[in-house]
């Protein structure tokens, strides 16, 4: 969704719909470096028994980055510094300049094992090692896991008593759009994803607020629709037109476990 108007500014363009080409002029439904990353951590879940293998995931990022490995044309268009530089040296980025969505981005898969919080860090540190990145993957985690439990996402996220710089995740959906920011800083993307979701009333309606954001509407996207999917609504709920458009869904199908 969020593809074609990748680093647009928020009120320059509207989101209605999934197309085609715009910012990397790629094919309708063509995921990024977001939905490719996301699928890799699915297939080293899935090869493993849906245990954590650090190194395995690294892999296959690697063969991402390198093969073109989980995505649909054999290319990847986009790439993080911070995630180049981890792939490249096979060192996660510690730096408190390094806390980009990196991580937050792919997580999501981890909500659906058993896996440990401490876990859940290391997965993260693949590429983005710093507290800040790694506690904001912890909170997204530990959200969608309460909800899978029956909890609903507005009395888990009214709950949360959080530090600096996550304190305003509580009330997130109090604030204006104005003070919502859809930059590739995790925190932001964290707070973006949540208030999205808390204050619309459908999976499509979600998904367009989250784009139209603007900037790094790939990942707000990807992270918003990753917590209204598994929160909030079911597979039905997705417009089906949205689905249909997504080629070589067959790729997506090999990695679910």
């Amino acid at each position: 969704m969020g593809v074609p108007y990748e680093f647009k500014e928020r009120g320059s363009f509207q989101c209605t719909g999934m197309i085609g080409h715009g910012t990397h002029d790629q094919p309708v439904g063509t995921w990024s470096d977001d939905g490719s990353m996301l699928l890799a951590t699915c297939k080293s879940l899935k090869d493993n028994n849906g245990k954590v293998n650090k190194k395995d995931i690294y892999r296959k990022f690697k063969s991402w980055y390198e093969e073109g490995a989980f995505t649909q044309y054999g290319e990847v268009f986009d790439i993080g510094i911070a995630t180049r530089r981890a792939i490249r040296t096979g060192k996660g980025q510690c730096g408190e300049r390094d806390n980009g969505n990196g991580s937050l981005m792919r997580i999501l898969p981890l909500a659906f094992t058993d896996c440990s919080d401490v876990e859940t860090r290391i997965v993260s540190s693949i590429t983005h090692g710093h507290w800040i990145s790694t506690e904001a993957c912890s909170i997204y985690v530990k959200i969608i896991r309460r909800c899978l439990q029956g909890e609903q996402l507005e009395d888990v996220v009214h709950s949360l008593e959080l530090e600096e710089p996550f304190t305003r995740i509580a009330t997130i959906d109090s604030l204006p759009e104005e003070e919502i920011k859809s930059g590739g800083y995790v925190v932001s993307s964290l707070e973006a994803a949540i208030w999205c979701a808390l204050t619309t009333n459908s999976f499509k309606d979600c998904l367009l607020k989250a784009v139209n954001l603007g900037s790094d509407t790939d990942t707000t996207a990807c992270i918003a629709g990753g917590l209204a999917g598994a929160c909030c609504y079911d597979f039905e709920d997705i417009p089906s037109e949205w689905i249909d458009a997504v080629p070589k869904k067959e790729i997506i199908e090999d990695c679910l476990f």
